[in-house]
């Protein structure tokens, strides 16, 4: 498996006793395809040896956390 997760993040001081906290965080950043694993069901000869699934795709997300 091949994933690549990448986080970037700035803090701020907005007056004493409180933070703020920027996230922009990628799961999967490159976007490498991950297959599934091949059909072993050997009754249903017409997806036996198939990859019928992937992993999930690259997902990405913004978060602003407040600290007090």
């Amino acid at each position: 498996m091949n994933n690549f997760d990448i986080g970037i993040f700035k803090h701020f001081q907005i007056k004493e006793g409180f933070k703020a906290e920027f996230r922009y965080e990628m799961f999967n950043a490159f976007n490498h395809s991950q297959w599934g694993t091949p059909s072993s069901n050997v009754e249903n000869a017409a997806t036996f040896g198939q990859i019928t699934s992937m992993r999930d795709p690259r997902i990405s997300q913004f978060v602003l956390k407040l600290i007090f």
